[in-house]
């Protein structure tokens, strides 16, 4: 509490001298505030994290702090119409048997947005610019750039030799001693559409699959930004328990018998937020609880490139298993090179493939022929299996400097599971905590988190908070985030 005292006080002593400074003006360095201030340099960071926070100052790191513009006051601005009218037309609703539909991109954008200067990220979901392979993706995007026709109209499926490299990752070995062409396991490169990453291909899986108004069979928590997608598109998600063995299959056939709803989204492996891996007795039975109910499964499998260097051998995608086209399978290379290589894949057969292919074609036409082409030489080059390895061995090392610091800095936050894959951790919070004020807390005390909240459909049971180890610039950052937390904790849980 003391230390969280003296934050404040030279926050506050700081805040009193800012006029001293013209806008854009230079700050003392924090070498200077040290000694000036007899504080510690953490203390400084944080102090200056603080007035980041507020929009006072800017801090650039490696070059100092900065007085912030003034935000131009709202009389200032041009006059505005009168948009009154929009809260009308927004929320008509045409047709009383259709669930309204919601637009919320909350829960997404707290792991989006870049947290203010001098707040530690442990909410976000992307590898740091250390982990990223920009010299591998600089490489190839150049190759691609120069290859015959890359700046041409792609097929409006994708290029042909990433749908047969996805379809290899999706579906495994191939079949037969010399292999069919084009066939891998399961699938082909006809079953495949590239999309524009992850989050594009759930959208057109959740709007191929379901009328406005449907219900939707979802695992509870899970990902925000497939619940704002359903929502988005008028459909209703129905909440299915995830435990640390997945979903149980009595408890789903229960849900669709309840809610007749015809698809169900899930993530066997290293589910997010909880971590949870399928259990080999449940993966079949999943796959004829949903045959049996005439319904589809979207198989997010979001953290396949996410495995830690322990985590041993990995099951096979559900859609490798699934010859009768039940399985719709999402794979992305976005969440293991870089956030804006937004170059994903969609696998499916049977009539709905049409219906993918159609969808997408509305929304975007295709895939810029220059990320597919770029896409392709990355993981065709020796440097992208290194990638994998080097990644595979940090997630490692990251998640246990955050198991062990938990234990060590907040043992009254309970963790069940330490998952092997993936980049997050789900904490349940003492009974009666405000997620909301903790999370507010955190940040003042220099650390961004994610609530758990957003991560229901439906009431949460208990309160959660999600922290991520993978975003963090530098290891040390990981164990000085949960330092910070606990600062934020003793006033909450406390206060």
């Amino acid at each position: 509490m003391a230390e969280r005292s003296s934050v404040a006080d030279l926050a506050a002593s700081l805040r009193s001298e800012l006029d001293r400074y013209s806008p854009g003006g230079k700050l003392p360095s924090s070498r200077a505030l040290v000694e000036r201030f007899r504080a510690s340099p953490v203390t400084v960071s944080r102090a200056l994290a603080v007035l980041a926070a507020e929009g006072l100052v800017v801090t650039r790191p490696g070059i100092g702090a900065f007085r912030a513009e003034p935000r131009r006051p709202h009389d200032a601005l041009a006059p505005r119409g009168d948009t009154s009218w929009q809260e009308v037309a927004l929320s008509a609703d045409p047709s009383a048997d259709q669930a309204p539909r919601s637009v919320d991109a909350s829960g997404v954008t707290t792991t989006l947005d870049v947290p203010p200067p001098g707040v530690l990220e442990l909410n976000g979901g992307y590898l740091p610019p250390g982990l990223q392979p920009e010299k591998a993706l600089a490489a190839a995007l150049a190759r691609a750039g120069r290859r015959p026709g890359a700046w041409r109209r792609p097929p409006l499926e994708g290029v042909e030799e990433l749908r047969d490299w996805f379809a290899r990752e999706i579906g495994g070995p191939s079949v037969g001693s010399a292999g069919a062409a084009g066939r891998h396991g399961t699938v082909t490169a006809e079953d495949v559409l590239i999309t524009s990453g992850g989050q594009a291909a759930l959208t057109t899986a959740l709007r191929a699959l379901a009328p406005p108004g449907a219900p939707v069979l979802v695992e509870s928590p899970t990902y925000p930004g497939m619940l704002a997608a359903a929502r988005a598109s008028g459909l209703r998600p129905v909440p299915v328990p995830v435990e640390p063995a997945g979903v149980r299959p009595d408890l789903l056939a229960d849900a669709f018998r309840a809610s007749g709803a015809r698809v169900f989204v899930c993530q066997p492996l290293f589910q997010n937020p909880t971590g949870a891996v399928l259990a080999p007795d449940r993966r079949s039975e999943v796959l004829r609880v949903a045959r049996e109910a005439g319904a589809f499964i979207v198989e997010d499998d979001f953290a396949r490139h996410l495995a830690h260097e322990d985590a041993g051998a990995l099951p096979p995608a559900l859609r490798a298993e699934d010859p009768d086209g039940v399985v719709v399978h999402v794979r992305s290379l976005t969440k293991i090179t870089s956030p804006s290589l937004r170059v994903g894949a969609l696998a499916a057969s049977g009539p709905v493939l049409e219906r993918l292919r159609a969808i997408q074609i509305v929304d975007s036409f295709f895939v810029p022929r220059p990320l597919q082409e770029a896409a392709l030489e990355l993981v065709g080059a020796p440097a992208w299996s290194r990638h994998l390895r080097t990644v595979a061995a940090e997630l490692r090392t990251r998640r246990e400097l955050m198991v062990t610091a938990l234990a060590s800095e907040l043992p009254a936050l309970r963790l069940d599971h330490a998952p092997r894959g993936g980049y997050h951790l789900w904490l349940r919070l003492p009974d009666g905590t405000d997620e909301g004020a903790l999370s507010a807390a955190a940040l003042r005390a220099g650390v961004a988190v994610a609530p758990g909240r957003a991560y229901f459909a439906a009431e949460p049971p208990a309160p959660h908070l999600r922290l991520t180890f993978a975003p963090a610039a530098a290891e040390g950052d990981i164990v000085e985030g949960v330092r910070r937390l606990r600062t934020a904790c003793a006033e909450v849980l406390t206060g």
